[in-house]
Formats: C-alpha cells, sequence, structure tokens
C-alpha cells in the first residue's frame, strides 16, 4: 500500500500471551465506549464498529460479554484516554495511546521504556504533526471510480483512495470515520470490511537500520507489555519479513 496502516493485532498477537493481552485491551475499550454511550450497539455507533472489529479479531464472545455487562452495571475502574509523544531507535517518531485509570502510573511506565531503550519523549504535540489522523476502511473491489464517486455523492471528505491487488483502501479525516462508514455500506451492499479503523498515519516513513532493529524492537515489546497501551504508531517502514 502507498500509505502504510498497522493492523491492531499484526504486531502483538503471535504467542497466546499476547492475544490474551489484545483481548485485554478490547475489552477495555468496549467497556469505554459502552460505558459513555450506551451497552446498545444500534445507539452506539462507537460501540457498533468496535464490535465489528473485535469479531474480525476473533476475541471470545465472553470478553465482549464481560466489558458490556460491567459497563451495564455502571460500576468499575473510570478509565481516560493518554497519549504520548517522542523519538524512538533510530530518531524514529512514536505516538503511545493509552487507557489508563492511574495516569501517573502510566507515564512512569511509558517513560521507562523510552529512557531504558535510550529514547526521548516529547511534549504533546513534538511529533504529532508529521501523522494524519485518519480513518481507515479497506475492502476488496477494483473499481476506484465507483468509490469515490459514492463518497462524493455522500458530501464525504476523502483524503486518498487506493486500489491494490484487489482491495480498495479509503483514507479519509478521522472526523468522518462514521459518514464514510455509512456511505460505503448505503452504496455497496454486503460490503465487508477487512480494516475499519482510525489511526495515526506518518506523512513519511524512513527506513531503520540494522544496528537500531533490536532496540526498536525491544522498545515495541516493552510499549506493548504495558496494560495501558492500546496503540503504538511509528513511522519506521519495516521489511516485509518484520510486520
Amino acid at each position: 500500500m502507498g500509505r502504510a496502516y498497522q493492523n491492531r493485532k499484526d504486531s502483538m498477537a503471535k504467542t497466546a500471551a499476547a492475544k490474551t493481552k489484545v483481548y485485554s485491551r478490547y475489552g477495555r475499550e468496549i467497556y469505554m465506549s459502552a460505558k459513555a454511550g450506551g451497552i446498545d450497539p444500534a445507539g452506539n455507533l462507537s460501540l457498533r464498529s468496535l464490535l465489528d472489529r473485535a469479531k474480525k479479531d476473533q476475541v471470545p464472545s465472553h470478553v465482549i460479554k464481560n466489558a458490556l455487562d460491567k459497563a451495564k452495571g455502571g460500576g468499575g475502574e473510570d478509565y481516560s484516554p493518554a497519549r504520548y509523544e517522542g523519538y524512538g531507535p533510530g530518531n524514529c517518531m512514536v505516538i503511545v495511546d493509552c487507557l489508563t485509570d492511574n495516569p501517573n502510573r502510566t507515564f512512569g511506565d511509558v517513560r521507562l521504556a523510552f529512557t531504558k531503550t535510550k529514547c526521548k519523549i516529547g511534549t504533546q504535540g513534538s511529533v504529532a504533526h508529521m501523522f494524519d489522523h485518519s480513518a481507515i476502511f479497506v475492502f476488496s473491489g477494483d473499481d476506484e471510480e465507483a468509490v469515490l464517486e459514492a463518497l462524493m455523492m455522500a458530501d464525504v471528505d476523502v483524503s486518498d483512495i487506493e486500489c491494490e491487488d484487489g482491495k480498495i483502501s479509503v483514507f479519509a479525516p478521522n472526523t468522518e470515520f462514521f459518514k464514510v462508514k455509512q456511505a460505503l455500506q448505503d452504496a455497496f451492499e454486503g460490503i465487508d470490511f477487512d480494516v475499519e479503523e482510525i489511526q495515526f498515519l506518518p506523512q513519511t516513513t524512513a527506513p531503520i537500520s540494522e544496528e537500531d532493529m533490536p532496540m526498536f524492537e525491544k522498545f515495541l515489546d516493552m510499549l506493548n507489555d504495558l496494560d495501558d497501551v492500546q496503540q503504538v504508531y511509528h513511522n519506521v517502514e519495516l521489511p516485509d519479513s518484520a510486520e
């Protein structure tokens, strides 16, 4: 793809323990979404998209049910989003998105991952301006023009459309996520999204040296091992074998 995006589970779900971590993160997101907007997916678009994504990523039904039950009960933890930015190994740019019930603990844990790999955590906005906060949809197809026409007819703001290997990728501002999804579902009956996410996409990517790669992998592993970390975005152009 011309614009690199990261499938949420790609960098993690390689072992049973890593899969459990992915499920835990989904559970936390589902709980927060249901608590904020209600447990009925019909009236909570954010929750509906999250549940669709969770099912595609094969999150067990009991994880989803437990998160919804906890939100329905009104108790449980009170998480808030936290975002950290900085420079990783090889001077790559990194954004770390978290959900936390203790911001001081989370900041300390994230900062430790930076310092232990000789990296520098920055201030808010230090690297985010080099990323686009984008809605991404990927689905089977080969007619870019029909997709563009459908989105234009629905008055949707689109950043880019790509077609490669029988897959169409639509990129739009993150604020247009639900509008894009609805327009595509209205125009193409039975459409099945391989990817439907909001991510930070780097405006430019750069390869990382062989010398820096082991530290980069250690850095990602340390961040992904933290319970509060939901997603890590970076601008490293990884070789195919490392993706």
